[in-house]
């Protein structure tokens, strides 16, 4: 659901250094925002601080948040804690397999864009969704 930025209300977090948000704000506004922020019931902010900050320096009046029902102080303050703590960043193997990809797939060769040609059309004509 989309909550106006400013009945958001943060109290005391774990996390005082947001760091550097520029990074952050910019695949926000190139891509959108891929993960919700998690408020309770009356807006206080559970976690996404981060989204949350960048969401302000781009000037959103709203973001894309789920409500969380927890019942107290350390309820809130153990979900934190989890959403920061259970990610995994890729490693260097992964990150660059993910760009060799990412590389090949928006720049195919004659073959390739040939191909993606021949599925588009077929799936155009067959009213089929892209996987």
């Amino acid at each position: 659901m989309q909550v106006p930025l400013s009945d958001i209300i943060v109290r005391k977090r774990v996390r005082k250094d947001m760091g550097d948000l520029s990074a952050l704000a910019e695949s926000m506004k190139r891509v959108g925002q891929i993960s919700p922020i998690v408020i309770s019931r009356k807006n206080l902010l559970i976690a996404g601080g981060r989204r949350l900050e960048a969401a302000r320096l781009l000037g959103w009046r709203t973001i894309n948040a789920v409500v969380a029902d927890l019942p107290d102080r350390t309820s809130r303050l153990e979900y934190e804690i989890e959403e920061n703590l259970q990610r995994r960043d890729f490693n260097p193997d992964e990150l660059s397999r993910a760009s060799r990809e990412l590389y090949r797939r928006k720049n195919p060769g004659f073959w390739g864009r040939l191909w993606n040609g021949i599925v588009r059309f077929f799936r155009r004509l067959f009213r089929m969704e892209e996987p």
